[in-house]
């Protein structure tokens, strides 16, 4: 069932997270199949247990497919734990925004799951959370990262979360490094406006085409 991350329509693809642990891939399929028609369903596994870590990602034939799919079927309950339903954006589209932050000094048994529930109180969380994994055993390294659509949340994560308990370790939480290697965090007032200017734009491009589709009419 499962496709490479790079083959998958990213636009077309859902989120799905507080997945019972009874829950299937088959299963999942069936349920989204009421929001149209499924291409792809995903739950990734651990390396270890192969059990599924709790959240998975479904993509449909289409866009609005997809955005319908969020509509009815957030907070729809499986096995008596209401789902969570949301746009899984991919990693090009996050990284125009960059507010993706470092978290560090975690306890061994904290999870991929833990950190999404966790850290998604404070906005959309955008792309699957990353523990950093050591390749033999599977086992945490001890730090992650979270990528967030915007910087109020990243912002309100760093100042809920920064020095908080986590299981059984205070854990720290800052902004990642760019990945260019030049030693910058994102979080930067370059990239702030730049989010800024985007969001400006998308919101002047909705405006133009409501009024387009108005006057079509």
């Amino acid at each position: 069932m499962a496709r490479p991350t790079e083959e998958r329509n990213q636009d077309a693809t859902v989120y799905i997270g507080n997945l019972d642990e009874r829950c299937t891939e088959a299963l999942i399929w069936e349920l989204m199949l009421q929001a149209g028609p499924v291409v792809n369903v995903h739950l990734p596994k651990d390396r270890v247990t192969q059990t599924h870590q709790g959240y998975g990602f479904c993509e449909y034939m289409s866009e609005d497919d997809a955005d319908y799919a969020i509509k009815i079927m957030n907070q729809i309950k499986l096995y008596g734990k209401p789902i969570r339903v949301n746009k899984a954006t991919s990693d090009k589209k996050n990284l125009d925004v960059g507010a993706s932050l470092f978290i560090g000094n975690l306890d061994p048994d904290v999870d991929e799951k833990m950190l999404y529930d966790t850290f998604s109180a404070f906005g959309v969380i955008v792309q699957t959370p990353k523990i950093a994994r050591d390749p033999d055993t599977g086992n945490s390294k001890g730090y992650g990262f979270i990528s967030y659509d915007n910087f109020d949340s990243s912002d309100a994560a760093i100042d809920a979360m920064n020095g908080q308990y986590l299981m059984n370790k205070p854990i720290t939480v800052s902004y990642a490094f760019k990945k260019d290697g030049k030693g910058e965090r994102h979080g930067s007032a370059a990239e702030r406006l730049l989010a800024a200017q985007a969001k400006k734009i998308k919101n002047l491009c909705l405006q133009m085409f409501v009024h387009l589709l108005f006057h079509l009419q």
